[in-house]
């Protein structure tokens, strides 16, 4: 003998969508810090790459730089030379650093990820403006720029400092 059981009031579309919809915002809410970038809110102000390209000194959004990790690279520092911005990514047109991904010795790596602290160091210490450089891309397809604050290039600060070389003059000896 079968059983019988209660039958259930049909639920109407909208009451099945409406937890659904919570979910969803519940899931943005809680991931759009890391969709945005860590620290979006810091209180540094940098030039847009659309302005920048065009030599505009327009004043965009407050933007971290955080050191890149796993995942998708938004904005932040790559290394000594090559940075993310917007989705972009920078290479700093007129210098050379010490490589981190492949170096040729330990000397080589430390000096390098020095290079990369200071890159992130500059990058967020106010507002910074791209300026075309020569030719558009690398031969990575990475855009080229060269990056300033007031007039100072922070690549030359970087070779001020020891952390970097002019680039064109050859690959260095790190070790």
């Amino acid at each position: 003998m079968a059983r019988s059981h209660p039958i259930l009031p049909r639920r109407s579309e909208s009451s099945r969508t409406f937890p659904l919809a919570i979910l969803l915002a519940a899931l943005v809410g809680w991931n759009a810090p890391d969709w945005i970038g860590r620290g979006a809110n810091a209180p540094v102000t940098l030039l847009s790459l659309t302005s920048a390209v065009r030599g505009s000194a327009e004043q965009g959004s407050a933007t971290y730089f955080p050191i890149c990790g796993g995942g998708q690279r938004v904005t932040c520092v790559v290394d000594g030379d090559t940075f993310w911005l917007e989705g972009q990514k920078i290479r700093v047109a007129d210098i050379d650093t010490p490589e981190i991904s492949s170096p040729r010795c330990d000397a080589e790596l430390q000096l390098g990820q020095r290079a990369k602290q200071r890159m992130q160091q500059l990058l967020n210490a106010g507002p910074i403006a791209l300026e075309p450089a020569d030719r558009a891309t690398d031969r990575y397809g990475r855009a080229l720029f060269r990056v300033t604050r007031n007039g100072t290039s922070l690549g030359e600060t970087l070779v001020g400092e020891g952390l970097a070389v002019r680039y064109g003059g050859g690959k260095p000896d790190w070790c």
